[in-house]
């Protein structure tokens, strides 16, 4: 039995990561300054930590309690407010990320599993779908600090021999996805269906992105957390994107939401918003060696994810 620590864990993903650990019958911890987590989130048997990452009392927790796995999954996540107030966005993804190390460094944690994202290090990529190999060109804040995120584990790693796996997220979607954010577009679609609200389109539409399903990323989450670890060096020995190397347009996307829920409303077109990627798309083929492939398919999680949102509306 690990002792495992799911920082935001009261996040959308971080709380199906911590769950898939509590049925693996690993004792969890949740750390969450529920910025955008919701406590209802945290799943039952897990111990929860309403704190930031950033906060002086992480290195005594790990003093305390002595985990063996780290998951880190707290982060500021918008690319807007990146891109508005970068300086806030680097306080959590790097200040923060750093007082987790310093923490699992001193305190002999014996893994981190790091989340950053396909979505953003890559910029615009040449090749698509775009393996770990490809350059990092990161056009927001945001990706600049996932990518630096990256950078310092490899440092961690070769200095201080902390061992971690980063993990490359495509755009994941989900039950317990709020609209927001770039990767909100499936639960605010969602969510103006329900409203008899028209759906708004950015652009042209026809801009791209791989859309996984949540219950796959847990699984690559879990993966991770065991397998051994390639040899070799350099940054992307032990990144691994996880996607479904399908990319689907707005355009599309919104079609598939009405089909599941079997309504319309129309569609408004809007500015194109700036600093947008236009196609994002991920290679997974090294993730798929070690055994991980996506198994829900774009129209069964569209479905189950608005019936989800339809059921949290009916009791709102």
């Amino acid at each position: 039995m690990r002792k495992v620590l799911v920082t935001g864990g009261a996040g959308f993903i971080g709380s199906h990561v911590a769950e898939a650990y509590l049925a693996r019958g690993d004792r969890v911890w949740v750390l969450d300054d529920l910025s955008s987590g919701k406590r209802g989130n945290v799943p039952p048997g897990a111990t929860f930590l309403e704190m930031g990452i950033e906060s002086p009392e992480v290195g005594p927790l790990f003093r305390e309690v002595g985990f063996d796995l780290v998951n880190h999954h707290a982060a500021q996540i918008d690319v807007r407010i990146s891109v508005s107030d970068p300086l806030r966005d680097a306080r959590t993804n790097v200040a923060g990320l750093l007082n987790v190390l310093e923490a699992a460094r001193t305190h002999g944690v014996q893994r981190v599993v790091y989340v950053s994202s396909g979505g953003v290090v890559y910029g615009e990529p040449d090749l698509i779908p775009t393996p770990e190999t490809s350059a990092k060109l990161p056009l927001s804040p945001y990706g600049v600090t996932k990518l630096a995120g990256e950078f310092y584990l490899h440092y961690y790693h070769r200095v201080h021999g902390l061992e971690y796996v980063t993990l490359r997220y495509a755009n994941v979607y989900g039950p317990r996805q709020d609209p927001h954010g770039e990767a909100g577009v499936v639960a605010i679609f969602s969510t103006r269906l329900l409203g008899g609200q028209e759906l708004h389109v950015f652009g042209d539409g026809e801009q791209t992105r791989d859309y996984v399903f949540v219950e796959d990323v847990t699984r690559a989450n879990l993966l991770v957390s065991d397998m051994p670890l390639p040899g070799g060096d350099g940054l992307d020995r032990l990144a691994f994107n996880v996607g479904t190397e399908t990319g689907t347009s707005v355009n599309r996307l919104a079609d598939l939401i009405e089909a599941a829920s079997g309504l319309t409303y129309g569609r408004a077109s809007k500015p194109p918003r700036g600093g947008e990627l236009r196609h994002s798309t991920l290679d997974a083929t090294r993730m798929r060696g070690f055994g991980w492939s996506p198994s829900v398919t774009l129209e069964e999680g569209l479905a189950r994810t608005f019936r989800w949102i339809a059921a949290r509306e009916a009791r709102s």
